[in-house]
């Protein structure tokens, strides 16, 4: 069975600073049409470190959107031009004021792929060191370190403190290498 639909209309919806919406309206393969609504949203990466004492380090903020604080990963979105390993490198500083000597790719998922096309991709860094020279935060963005082990990671997961897909994804690969 074919699955691809053919696109007979879009409707641009929204310019924004985060994501682009459209409207379109679809023709399926057994020849119904649809309405899809789309955000396009930047690619983003994300970043596990885990200390040597086997801590993952996370980042405690408020999440508009939820109406609550939240326990993630370090991690943001790909500004445009910018290639995954600069903003690697950028979000390390910017968010933890850290340094990396080595970063590996781990893996890409694509956030939610019923509506946008925004794709992630997972890193791990180690050997931080402090930079030299601070990169500007984001505007109005408030953010608190915490080292958690394992345990303290679970608990967090059951409280719904962690509850975005890139973090308990980050968790899921970190407990698979114990």
């Amino acid at each position: 069975m074919e699955f691809e639909e053919k696109v007979i209309d879009v409707e641009h919806i929204f310019d924004g600073h985060i994501v682009d919406l459209d409207v379109e309206t679809v023709l399926t393969p057994e020849g119904q049409k649809a309405t899809r609504e789309i955000a396009y949203h930047a690619n983003a990466v994300g970043v596990v470190i885990v200390s040597e004492d086997n801590k993952m380090l996370l980042v405690r903020q408020w999440r508009a959107p939820l109406r609550q604080e939240t326990l993630e990963i370090i991690a943001g979105k790909l500004e445009p031009g910018e290639n995954e390993a600069s903003a690697v490198v950028r979000e390390l500083n910017e968010e933890a004021r850290l340094q990396a000597q080595s970063v590996e790719k781990l893996t890409s998922f694509y956030v939610s792929p019923g509506f946008t096309n925004e794709k992630l991709t997972l890193y791990h860094a180690s050997g931080l060191s402090p930079v030299s020279e601070k990169l500007p935060q984001d505007e109005g963005e408030i953010l608190n370190l915490e080292w958690l082990d394992i345990k303290e990671v679970q608990v967090a997961i059951a409280k719904g403190e962690i509850c975005d897909a890139k973090t308990i994804m980050a968790v899921m690969l970190w407990q698979s290498l114990q």
